[in-house]
């Protein structure tokens, strides 16, 4: 299992049966792929689709219907569309259960950054200020380091995207919380001890006495 597969395995045991979710672009959009088996879950896009399906195959390929990525997508029966206001207007009325988003920055407090426009490392926020603001959790999955710098950091240098804290950052090497702003180990990776996480980390974390290993395990129906 390569590092974005361990990563959105993970985060799709977030997901839970009924839920609506909506899925930045990026590595998010794999965590479709590893739904557990009896959870069923509605997929919203900020482009007006509610009910996204699979990805297409070679002969399934609509150009017209894409995600907000600007990636082709299927519908599912009894799909939605709707304006692009109409779809901000689920999020920021606090309709969405859960987003999942990309990141380069998260800080010790919880806070994210996921944007920047001066060097265009991303060329804007899209949506993600709406939907950190809105959907009743978030989690952030992301890779723990880049180019040898920790992603984790004391304290956001880039944009924040929002000043609300996120519930959940799962990265290749662990799981953190961030109960009352404060980061928490919650789980290792398999084969990725205590020491490790802390090493790659630059935020200060809270550690329990106990530390349980992440589940990776697909279950297939």
């Amino acid at each position: 299992m390569d590092l974005r597969d361990r990563i959105v395995t993970r985060v799709a045991r977030e997901l839970r049966d009924g839920d609506y979710v909506n899925l930045g672009i990026g590595m998010p959009t794999l965590v479709a792929n590893h739904i557990p088996p009896g959870v069923h879950i509605t997929l919203h896009s900020e482009n007006g689709l509610l009910g996204i399906g699979p990805f297409p195959t070679d002969d399934e390929v609509d150009p017209d219907l894409i995600n907000a990525g600007k990636e082709t997508v299927t519908e599912t029966p009894g799909c939605s569309y709707f304006s692009s206001a109409d779809s901000f207007a689920m999020v920021r009325g606090g309709h969405i259960d859960l987003t999942v988003l990309g990141a380069l920055q998260v800080d010790a407090e919880g806070n994210l950054a996921n944007w920047m426009i001066p060097g265009k490392m991303v060329p804007g926020m899209g949506g993600a200020m709406d939907l950190v603001s809105g959907a009743r959790r978030v989690v952030v999955a992301m890779q723990h380091t880049a180019k040898g710098r920790s992603k984790v950091v004391r304290e956001c240098t880039l944009p924040l995207t929002s000043s609300r804290t996120i519930h959940l950052l799962v990265t290749e090497l662990a799981v953190i919380g961030f109960p009352e702003g404060r980061a928490t180990l919650l789980e290792t990776a398999p084969g990725v001890d205590v020491q490790e996480v802390l090493a790659a980390t630059e935020a200060k974390l809270v550690v329990p006495s106990t530390v349980p290993q992440m589940s990776i395990q697909e279950t297939h129906a």
